[in-house]
């Protein structure tokens, strides 16, 4: 321990330290995918932060290991956004240099047992403070959230409709915070033990007591992803010839990935009718994504657009949440520079206003979402209480095939569909394209990067009404609330410190010469 305390002694190595621990929790995302290693990914982090010789310097190494856990999550981004990509680990990054101080505050030096009890509360609340911040879409949306590791975990799953994602990374930060204490701090076993018992008896209460979603019809859905094709004329050619695979399955929708049609169907009458073509011959309605400028208002849209065997039913949906620097640049005026070092937005995509539920042949009502919308709890939310059967992402990722972007993103449509107990179809242009039903759990097998196909899914549909969905982010609610009851009574506590302390010393009596006096005399 002494020669490791002598290395880190070093602020270039102790920062180095700080950003490899950080990164650790990215293993159990995919493609790793390690979901279990997100119980205690996070303490190598938490025993560095407690051992920062200042608050300052533990803030130093909370923004350090920051910088490490976004730039590992966001690795993929680095042949588009090139070194810009460090720019934007490291702002970010900054977001956890106030969780890093509060790591050491609680549990620096020999942290008495009630110190030790509030930290399994207070740091749980403080990382949901930072993963607050950066959801909000301009900084990059909830991409990475430390919950949402956890897709494949059935019991997690089922947690997550309690309490959505949020609730999921409360707890792991609890288990982590548990786990250090554990190995670090002999004298507070007691509350690190609790708080480890209480995790999993939360976990219990939720697997038994929560309502479970209940099956109550089926539909099918087919899913066509064309792969890696050249043009858009050339992969709407593609995608016509896999649908038409689709003909006689009794499919109820098709649904193809974002930007499958590259051009304004208002524009392009010929293209409507070829699509019109197709829901009669398959017996459904298709689902396209069209990427284009609009002929009927100013600018380019990324849209949703329901075809039937009549043409256009007047069903889109436009997308409202864009991805930074993909879709539009922030700030442009400041950060237009970027276009030139990467493969930012040469022109800002225009957004929608609302959701929007469409209206599938009798009596299938469908949500649709555009690719980086499907990262949002609030946006699912929101529309299975509109009344949606089936939540539906389109999405491509095609710039980031060989990258652990298409798997993670995929990842995100189990958390959504366990969240609100609706199934979700997430529909790629280039893979990966998967299936969940209402409880989260994995439908069929999922299209790969490298497929090139039609597939037709049988989902299951329950209508039931998850607590996460009747309550929302109710968890967040109550972290903030944790963390403004803790720094009001560090308030209290320090004024009461300043009154108890004893004032200045009185200065010595003086004798009628103007000479203090001495004792004795």
């Amino acid at each position: 321990m002494k020669t490791l305390g002598h290395w880190l002694a070093s602020p270039w190595r102790r920062s180095a330290a700080a950003a490899v621990a950080g990164a650790l929790p990215v293993l159990a995302f995919p493609a790793p995918s390690l979901w279990w290693c997100a119980y205690v990914a996070l303490v190598p982090w938490l025993l560095l932060l407690r051992t920062a010789p200042t608050g300052k310097r533990a803030a130093y190494d909370g923004w350090c290991g920051g910088l490490g856990f976004m730039l590992a999550m966001h690795h993929w981004l680095l042949p588009s956004l090139h070194v810009f990509t460090l720019v934007l680990a490291a702002l970010l990054g900054a977001l956890w240099a106030p969780w890093g101080w509060l790591v050491r505050r609680l549990l620096g030096g020999l942290p008495s047992l009630g110190r030790v009890t509030v930290a399994l509360l207070v740091l749980p609340s403080g990382w949901l403070a930072v993963e607050l911040v950066r959801s909000w879409q301009g900084l990059g949306g909830p991409w990475g959230m430390l919950g949402s590791s956890q897709w494949q975990a059935e019991p997690a799953l089922r947690l997550a409709s309690v309490g959505g994602v949020w609730l999921l990374s409360y707890l792991l930060v609890a288990v982590n915070v548990a786990v250090a204490v554990l190995v670090a701090v002999r004298r507070a076993r007691v509350p690190a033990v609790a708080g480890l018992v209480a995790t999993a008896a939360a976990t219990s209460a939720a697997w038994a007591f929560s309502p479970r979603p209940a099956v109550d019809g089926q539909v099918r859905i087919a899913v066509v992803q064309p792969g890696v094709v050249a043009g858009p004329d050339a992969r709407f050619a593609r995608e016509e010839q896999l649908t038409r695979r689709l003909a006689g399955q009794d499919a109820d929708l098709v649904v193809w990935g974002e930007s499958s049609v590259g051009f304004d169907l208002d524009d392009r009458p010929g293209l409507a009718r070829r699509l019109a073509d197709l829901s009669r011959a398959t017996g459904a309605d298709t689902l396209v994504n069209v990427d284009a400028r609009r002929s009927d208002k100013p600018g380019i849209y990324k849209s949703s657009v329901l075809v039937g065997p009549d043409g256009l039913t007047g069903e889109r949906y436009d997308k409202m949440r864009l991805v930074p620097f993909g879709e539009y640049i922030p700030a442009r005026s400041l950060l237009g520079w970027v276009t030139s070092v990467g493969k930012a937005a040469g022109e800002d995509r225009r957004r929608g206003s609302q959701p929007v539920v469409m209206n599938v042949g009798d009596d299938l009502r469908v949500g649709p979402l555009v690719c980086f919308e499907t990262a949002f709890p609030d946006m699912t939310r929101h529309l299975t209480r509109e009344g949606v059967d089936v939540l539906i992402g389109q999405s491509s990722t095609s710039t980031f095939q060989h990258s652990w972007a298409p798997e993670q993103h995929a990842s995100l449509a189990a958390l959504r569909a366990a969240e609100t107990g609706r199934p979700m179809v997430h529909a790629t242009l280039t893979g990966v394209s998967a299936v969940y039903g209402p409880d989260g759990r994995r439908v069929g097998s999922w299209l790969g990067t490298d497929a090139s196909a039609a597939q037709m899914y049988d989902i299951p549909l329950a209508h039931g009404t998850t607590p996460y969905v009747r309550h929302g982010d109710w968890t967040v609610h109550a972290a903030m609330l944790l963390l403004a009851l803790w720094a009001v009574g560090e308030g209290v506590r320090t004024v009461r410190l300043r009154r108890s302390a004893p004032g200045p010393l009185a200065p010595p009596a003086r004798t009628g010469h103007g000479s203090p006096a001495r004792p004795g005399r």
